[in-house]
């Protein structure tokens, strides 16, 4: 099975209240298979998109454990540093990029970096986190 986790993260005031969002996408249809909302509570921006990432990878690997999974988002710096072309100085950085490559393992995964405009979808999904600030599966 192939599928597109778009991934995203939001702090409001950075740090500040916090939360990231994804939406796992079957690739061959299109379809929106699950929305993962993860409240993270005070954190950076960036530790946020690491977030949406990591939940959405896991709601992803939930539904087909060997799939071939292919992440989309609009932060440069995790797709960079999960891609392997820029190195990890911060520590709370270098911890979230660690768990979320035990969590990929050996599966393929690629990341792609797309603008903004084109992640409406998992930055819906990390507003609603943060607005109720509680995590959430649908």
């Amino acid at each position: 099975m192939k599928l597109i986790v778009e991934a995203d993260g939001g702090s409001r005031g950075n740090p500040g209240t916090a939360a990231g969002g994804a939406v796992v996408i079957d690739i061959d249809s299109g379809e929106v298979l699950v929305e993962v909302g993860v409240f993270v509570g005070v954190a950076t921006n960036n530790v946020a998109e690491y977030r949406g990432m990591i939940a959405g990878l896991q709601v992803a690997f939930d539904i087909s454990p060997e799939a071939h999974v292919h992440v989309r988002m609009d932060s440069k710096l995790v797709v960079e540093q999960m891609s392997g072309n820029w190195k990890i100085k911060h520590p709370d950085m270098a911890v979230l990029a660690s768990e979320a490559r035990a969590l990929i393992g050996p599966r393929p995964v690629t990341f792609e970096w797309i603008p903004r405009a084109e992640n409406a979808r998992a930055d819906a999904v990390a507003n609603r986190a943060m607005d109720a600030q509680a995590s959430f599966r649908a």
